[in-house]
């Protein structure tokens, strides 16, 4: 009797154990296969926002004058946004000078232009000097006679050519026929022709990057002891509306035009700048009452107005509120 006693306890015993050491073992296999999941994992560092950049997006502002228009291009897409009336053309003025020099660049290939010449260069997109962008313009084939036909003459036909111009023309300006200045071209044009300065394709691989810096060293200001008979400081307008933010990132090449006319009675002002990401330019004709500050003022708020994302404050506007465009 004892002995089945003693068997009972000792097989009870064993049984228990059993089921103790079953729930142990559970509890150590499940503590160890969620160990990890309960590890506390860093969260993946978020990316930095792109860079502040000129995009396309609407712009208001208060102008004045007979004709006002401006178009972007995004240099990696190709895609041209801008003003309903961006294909319409007003006069180049000085912002074709760049082009003559590019022409110029170009047709040398790998020889070196003799000092004089590339001093001419070099003040024609510094300082809008007429008397040297003559002497370039002469140098790639520019004369001030007629072209038979209406047509632009061969400087100008390379650039429609080169730079697959769609909307440029000669001008018909009676009493000014034959002068490069009067050449007809619009907003669209205009950006084209940055970027075609920008890719290296106007000036050619060997000359692009001394063109461009060039362009971003153009001097002075629109203050009139800045503005000469034959030359004058060109270094405002679309600049004056980019932040810091964007001027940081690397040089911006510019070449304004300018010249108020006495045959309509209107400023000619034209704004062009061109960045590794994007081609701007602005084109106004307005009275000869308002002051040359007024049209760069312009070309600053259009820029200003398409900086994306938009810096904190006030954008830099003409202070003359007459409607919008």
């Amino acid at each position: 009797m004892r002995s089945r006693v003693t068997m009972v306890l000792a097989v009870t015993a064993v049984l228990l154990g059993g089921v103790m050491l079953v729930p142990a073992a559970y509890a150590r296999l499940s503590s160890d296969e969620t160990t990890p999941a309960q590890q506390s994992v860093a969260a993946p560092t978020p990316a930095p926002p792109p860079p502040p950049t000129l995009a396309a997006g609407k712009v208001s502002v208060n102008f004045k004058g007979e004709f006002f228009s401006w178009a972007l291009l995004d240099r990696e897409s190709g895609e041209i946004s801008g003003a309903k009336n961006m294909t319409a053309t007003s006069s180049t003025e000085s912002m074709l000078k760049v082009w003559f020099v590019a022409d110029y660049l170009r047709r040398l290939g790998d020889k070196e232009p003799t000092a004089a010449m590339k001093d001419a260069a070099s003040r024609a997109i510094r300082d809008s000097d007429d008397d040297a962008a003559n002497t370039i313009y002469r140098a790639v084939g520019g004369s001030y006679s007629v072209p038979a036909g209406g047509q632009p003459g061969p400087v100008v036909k390379r650039a429609i050519s080169i730079c697959d111009l769609t909307d440029t023309k000669r001008g018909s300006v009676t009493g000014y026929e034959g002068w490069w200045s009067f050449t007809q071209m619009s907003p669209r044009d205009a950006v084209r022709l940055g970027d075609c300065i920008a890719d290296g394709t106007a000036a050619g691989p060997k000359w692009t990057k001394w063109l461009l810096s060039e362009m971003s060293r153009v001097r002075g200001s629109t203050a009139a002891e800045d503005q000469e008979l034959r030359a004058g400081g060109g270094r405002w307008g679309i600049v004056d509306g980019l932040p810091e933010s964007i001027t940081s990132q690397g040089p911006v090449s510019i070449k304004n035009g300018w010249t108020p006319l006495e045959y309509d009675g209107n400023w000619h002002v034209n704004c062009l700048a061109v960045a590794e990401e994007w081609s701007l330019a602005v084109m106004l004709r307005y009275p000869q009452s308002s002051s040359l500050d007024y049209g760069a003022d312009v070309c600053a708020s259009v820029a200003a107005q398409l900086v994306t994302p938009q810096p904190g404050g006030a954008l830099k506007v003409p202070q003359q509120p007459i409607g919008k465009l």
